[in-house]
């Protein structure tokens, strides 16, 4: 077998001088050829070598000069969080402006924040509760950007709640069913909102996680741990109320109204990319949007929470 030259995304990046994000988003389009050994992505020379040479094609190089001195050549904007309701904002952008790569990185809130402090992410949604002072979000974003000025911007309100069986057959009624031994849980991953309220609540009840049939039993989307349930893998998981009414066989035990914000650098408020997200989420055609998809209380969407 001949011998193959090939490289990391990371090296891809380096080569091509954008972000390692953008190389992952370009192989999820199919723009670049990869593939896997084991749980490891690599890109062949060759591949790559074919690529540069069709955006040579498709970007003549007499369009080159208009491009390197127009406006439009921009770095990416990144997002960080899981709801499907920053697809639709990605979507939105993306048709305003065209010429800037909108990314998603699907990482929970606390990931999403410390994203934000090292300025690998431009705007980062949080859902976390503080017991000690009964809010959300303020309290770690101070802890997690300190000296950071940062804005924080409501986008929605969401029921939070457990997933359990149709007919809830345990009886599962609140945080203290957690603590029956009968009971087999399914958890989301450390930093999301769902695990930081999950672990404060087991605090505030005196609960010991280590109890908990299944509490390492971790799914990396609300979707996912309501699939779980629905398929009798686990008798109860926590999540929004958003994703009980698309799986089916199971029914939502509410619990708290959660605050979902957008928090964002205060230096970077003025920048035509903030301007133009906090347009589309205040957009009377956006709230409809969401209001159609159900799930989301929206009235305080686009309006400034706090500023720490």
């Amino acid at each position: 077998m001949s011998e193959i030259t090939a490289y990391t995304p990371d090296e891809v990046a380096k080569l091509l001088k954008i972000s390692r994000y953008t190389v992952y988003e370009m192989i999820k389009r199919g723009d670049l050829a990869a593939y896997r050994i084991g749980r490891k992505v690599r890109v062949a020379a060759s591949d790559l070598d074919l690529y540069i040479k069709n955006s040579k094609e498709i970007c003549p190089a007499n369009q080159l000069v208009e491009v390197e001195m127009g406006s439009v050549k921009r770095e990416e904007f990144i997002i960080c969080g899981q709801d499907a309701i920053l697809d639709s904002i990605t979507r939105y952008l993306e048709r305003n402006m065209p010429n800037i790569p909108f990314l998603r990185r699907h990482v929970g809130s606390i990931d999403g924040l410390l994203a934000l402090y090292r300025k690998t992410a431009d705007a980062v949604t949080a859902h976390l509760w503080d017991s000690d002072t009964d809010t959300y979000n303020t309290s770690f974003v101070r802890r997690l950007l300190p000296g950071h000025h940062t804005v924080i911007i409501n986008l929605c309100y969401r029921m939070i709640g457990f997933y359990v069986a149709k007919g809830n057959p345990q009886g599962i009624k609140d945080w203290g069913s957690l603590a029956n031994n009968d009971i087999r849980f399914v958890n989301r991953e450390c930093g999301s909102g769902a695990r930081v309220l999950l672990d404060e609540k087991l605090r505030v009840h005196g609960i010991n996680h280590q109890s908990i049939i299944g509490y390492d039993h971790e799914e990396m989307s609300h979707f996912a741990v309501a699939s779980v349930v629905a398929r009798g893998e686990a008798d109860v998981g926590l999540g929004i109320e958003k994703a009980a009414l698309q799986v089916r066989n199971i029914d939502f035990i509410p619990l708290q109204k959660e605050q979902y914000d957008f928090v964002l650098r205060k230096e970077d408020i003025a920048k035509p990319e903030i301007q133009a997200l906090l347009s589309v989420i205040r957009s009377q055609t956006f709230k409809n949007e969401l209001q159609g998809m159900g799930g989301y209380d929206l009235t305080k969407t686009g309006e400034i929470l706090d500023e720490t």
